[in-house]
């Protein structure tokens, strides 16, 4: 989970200027096994909402296409998985 908020954090610094924090969960509680989430939080966020957790967010937005995950965020999963690929420092 570290290495995936690091690489996260990394990729987030150089594509978004007004990138901010990840925000990593680890979760047990609605699955029968724990899982992990990790949320970038920029500065473009609602102000109301960039303070708390994202599930917060308005439920609209989870299903909005401008927010849902695409192909308009290929370039970002290449960063972060080339990050994940680099040997460890």
């Amino acid at each position: 989970m570290d290495k995936l908020g690091e690489a996260v954090e990394r990729v987030c610094e150089r594509l978004d200027p007004a990138f901010l924090r990840v925000n990593l969960e680890i979760l047990g509680n609605a699955d029968p096994f724990p899982h992990a989430h990790g949320w970038p939080r920029s500065g473009w966020e609602p102000a109301d909402l960039v303070g708390g957790p994202v599930w917060l967010c308005p439920r609209e937005r989870w299903s909005d296409e401008h927010h849902a995950l695409g192909p308009q965020h290929d370039v970002l999963r290449e960063a972060i998985g080339d990050e994940l690929d680099l040997p460890a420092s």
